[in-house]
Formats: structure tokens, C-alpha cells, sequence
């Protein structure tokens, strides 16, 4: 293949700058960067966001992985040479070793579908692997971007599928944390289990239940969703590498898609799959819906689940001051002795700030038209957004806010039997009607339930204390109604 229409260096390098060229005409370059032409009239085009490629380690790590497996596929199928695989595969373990990321400079949100962040890999892997050879930066007539690093690829199969395989390390975390934050609730359910408490519905007073079984809820929502992720995250193993511009696979030979799979699960160990349907795979990005509704659906659980704590810590004196959240800093410049709830405050945001990442990702993708979503780049910035954050306010709920918490254990057995609600227990004996008179004759003389049924005669006192039992409240149970 010929290199002279994609040769960039026009000019010998200096110690300082080095001219590149393409088919725009010439820049200078920085000679310190490893990045090219390419790269520099992004970083031009697209000063959008302060949040780069190379702020996203997974996502570098992904474009890393994906070219050096392409640059050994390549050299077993004859399509480079066996030296310049060597050096591609070389630069790229050292970018994945954590070397270079501020390289990869431009912005996620970007115009082009990827097609920038794909350039700046390619440069980037090129001029490393020319260093790795002794060679100066820029010398593309021994290590091409084009021809050598990006051989039997397009941006079109190599953003999504980096994207996917980045959300697959970075969903590693996130379940982590999930579990986490799911471990730190069930501590809290063994530790109220004996807890006596109102629960409550439409924030009027309910039923008896215990701390422990609230906080064991909570527990178990967090688990649910564990498996949820688990699911959406299987749908992101397919790749649509191989696939080339629009599926087609055209300039790759048959062996190389499927060759690529292989060679990735080598150096991943993720269990890709290759698409079934390359053209469907190209222009579809269900998965990312897919997995950005779940994201949705962990935020709002997790949201909902802070606003019971500031709830149910609310006061102290004068709210429902059921249980205590740690203190963690001052909560007002004028209210001396003030403490606010700020760590379930700041997940409550988290929160509303994916509901409103999930509203993008839906709009880019019905946004998509024909054989290609030019949108990528705002969903995969979507997405790595979500889960970085997601992770962190989980990690700082848990470590910060749940192990802390602290129960009012008598004021919530106090309130329990001071409720009316408890006349609910005695209803099987009673009555509906009859419970409904003494629950508003307990309201109106400000009476306790037990203090009226014992005064009319309405149950014994066998009767009643059974019915009162903690492990009767909270459990099932029906009383024996006596002939």
C-alpha cells in the first residue's frame, strides 16, 4: 500500500517544532507531543469541555488495547511489517501501563463521531512506537498513523468498540461499589433488627416494623440492581471491530474480524463476542440506552433512599428525628450548632445529574441517521460521567454517611405505642368499624389505643398483649378472635 498520499512530515524535525501535513495544508507542531496534525486542529475545533479523552483511563486504555491487537492480527496476516507490530505493540503496553494519558488531548464532546479521538490514538501510538525504534517524532515514512497503526480499522468500529470495552472496566467499579454500599445497609439491618419503629405511608403514621427491616430494603433494592447492571453490562461484550466504516468490513481480509475477537479476549480477558451483524452493529447503540436506563433506574433508587435518611433524621428535636446521620461538617454560616445532611444531599444531585445524562443519551441516539451515530461522543461522555460519579457517591454515602448512622431507639418505641396506627394489630379482633371509633376517640382525647380497648371491655388482656407483641407487629400474624 502506498504511504506517499498519507505521509505527514513535510519538513525535517527541529529540536522544538516539527511541520505536519494534511489535506488542509500544514501546522506546526510542538515537538514535545506525541500527538500529530490531527490532533492539533481538534484541540482548535472543539474547546467545548475541560474533560478530555485523557481524563477517562479506561477509555484510553480501551483505544490502547484495541490498536495493539490489530497491530498483531496485522502482522500474522501479512498487512504490516513484523518490526513495526513489534513497536505498535510496545508503545501500546506502555500507554496502558498508565504512561502518556495527558497525550490524549482532545475533547470528548466532539463533532465527527470519534473520528479525532481515533486520530489522536493513531498518532499518539505512532510516535511512541517510533521512539520505541530510535526514531524521531513525526517520521510516519517508517511508522504511519494511518497505514500501519489504523490497518483494517475506521473510527466507525474502533470508537464504539473502545467505548464498550472501557464501560466494561469501568462497570467493574461500580458493581464494586454497589456491593459495597448493598454490605454497609445489611450491617445496619443486623445492628436495628430489635428496633421497634413506625413505618409510615404517604409520610402518615403506618404499621410497626423495625429499623433493621428498613435498612435491610435498602439493602436489597441495592442488590437487585446489582444483577440488573449485570444484565445490561453482558450487551456491551458484542463489538462491531472488523466492521470497518459501515459494517461491510471493506479493506480487512474475511480472517481479520473474527481474528480480532480472539486477540482482544487475550489481552482483555472480557469475553467479547464479534457482532453477528456488523452493518446492524455499526449504527446501533441500544446497548448504551440500554445501559444508561439502568443507570437511571440505580440513581433514582439510591436518590429516593437519601431522602429517607434526611427524612428520617430530620430535626433533631423538631422533625422525625428517628435516627442520627454523622456529622461531617458545620451546616450554617449563621445558625450556630446547625448540622445539615450534606453527604445524602450531594448523591441526591449525583442523581439528578444522570436523569438528566440519560435524557442526552436518548436524544443521541434517536438522533443517529442511516449506517452511523454521529452522536458517540456525547453518549460515551454521558456514560464514563454517570459511572465515575455513581462510584464516588456511592463510596462517599457509604464511608461517609451509612456506617455512621445511629438509631433513637426509645423515641421510636415511644412513638409506636403512642401511635393510633397500632390499632391496625387489633382489627382482626375488632373490627373495622369498631378500630376506626377507638383510633378517633384515641385521637380526639389524646388517649393511648390499649387505654380505651382495656376500658370498653373490647379485648382481654390476653388478647391484647398478644396482639401487641414486637414479633406480632412485625411479622405475620392473626390473632385468635374468642367465640
Amino acid at each position: 500500500m502506498s504511504k506517499i498520499m498519507d505521509a505527514q512530515t513535510v519538513t525535517p524535525p527541529t529540536a522544538d517544532r516539527r511541520q505536519e501535513t494534511d489535506l488542509l495544508g500544514s501546522l506546526d507542531i510542538d515537538n514535545s507531543h506525541y500527538y500529530g496534525i490531527n490532533t492539533e486542529r481538534a484541540l482548535h475545533n472543539f474547546p467545548i469541555t475541560h474533560k478530555s479523552v485523557g481524563n477517562y483511563p479506561e477509555f484510553v486504555n480501551a483505544l490502547a488495547v484495541l490498536k495493539e491487537a490489530a497491530a498483531s492480527v496485522n502482522a500474522r496476516l501479512g498487512l504490516i511489517k513484523p518490526d513495526t507490530s513489534k513497536a505498535i505493540v510496545d508503545a501500546c503496553e506502555r500507554i496502558r501501563s498508565g504512561a502518556l494519558h495527558d497525550e490524549f488531548a482532545v475533547g470528548m464532546i466532539q463533532g465527527g463521531a470519534g473520528t479525532s479521538t481515533n486520530m489522536n490514538a493513531n498518532e499518539v501510538v505512532a510516535n511512541v512506537a517510533l521512539e520505541e525504534i530510535g526514531a524521531a517524532k513525526g517520521r510516519y515514512d517508517l511508522i504511519d498513523p494511518h497505514n500501519d497503526v489504523n490497518c483494517c480499522q475506521s473510527t466507525n468500529d474502533v470508537y464504539p468498540s473502545a467505548i464498550k470495552i472501557a464501560l466494561l472496566l469501568m462497570l467493574d467499579e461500580l458493581s464494586e461499589a454497589l456491593a459495597y454500599t448493598a454490605d454497609a445497609f445489611a450491617v445496619k439491618e443486623s445492628e436495628f433488627a430489635h428496633v421497634l419503629k413506625l413505618g409510615r405511608t404517604q409520610l402518615q403514621d403506618a404499621v410497626p416494623m423495625t429499623l433493621g427491616q428498613e435498612f435491610g430494603t435498602y439493602a436489597e433494592m441495592i442488590r437487585a440492581d446489582i444483577k440488573v447492571l449485570a444484565a445490561a453490562r453482558a450487551l456491551l461484550k458484542e463489538l462491531n471491530i472488523g466492521g470497518t466504516a459501515i459494517g461491510t468490513g471493506i479493506n480487512t481480509p474475511p480472517e481479520y474480524a473474527p481474528a480480532m475477537i480472539v486477540e482482544l479476549n487475550r489481552l482483555t480477558g472480557l469475553g467479547l463476542l464479534g457482532a453477528g451483524n456488523l452493518v446492524e452493529a455499526t449504527q446501533d447503540v441500544g446497548g448504551f440506552v440500554q445501559l444508561s436506563g439502568v443507570l437511571k433506574r440505580i440513581a433514582v433508587k439510591i436518590s429516593k433512599v437519601c431522602n429517607d435518611l434526611r427524612l428520617l433524621s430530620s430535626g433533631p428535636r423538631s422533625g422525625l428525628g428517628e435516627i442520627n446521620l454523622p456529622p461531617v461538617q458545620a451546616g450554617s454560616s449563621i445558625m450556630p450548632g446547625k448540622v445539615n445532611p450534606v453527604i445524602p444531599e450531594v448523591v441526591n444531585q449525583v442523581a439528578y445529574e444522570i436523569i438528566g445524562h440519560d435524557v442526552t443519551i436518548s436524544l443521541a441516539a434517536e438522533g443517529g441517521q442511516l449506517q452511523l451515530n454521529a452522536f458517540e461522543p456525547i453518549i460515551a461522555h454521558s456514560l464514563f460521567e454517570e459511572i465515575r460519579h455513581l462510584e464516588r457517591a456511592l463510596r462517599t454515602l457509604t464511608d461517609r454517611c451509612i456506617v455512621g448512622i445511629t438509631a433513637n431507639t426509645e423515641h421510636l418505641r415511644e412513638q409506636v405505642w403512642n401511635s393510633v396506627s397500632i390499632v391496625t394489630a387489633l382489627s382482626p379482633v375488632l373490627g373495622y368499624q369498631t378500630a376506626t371509633r377507638v383510633a378517633q376517640e384515641a385521637l380526639e382525647q389524646k388517649r393511648s389505643i390499649p387505654d380505651i380497648v382495656r376500658e370498653e371491655g373490647l379485648m382481654s388482656d390476653e388478647q391484647l398483649e398478644a396482639a401487641l407483641l414486637p414479633e406480632h407487629l412485625i411479622h405475620p400474624w392473626i390473632p385468635v378472635v374468642e367465640e
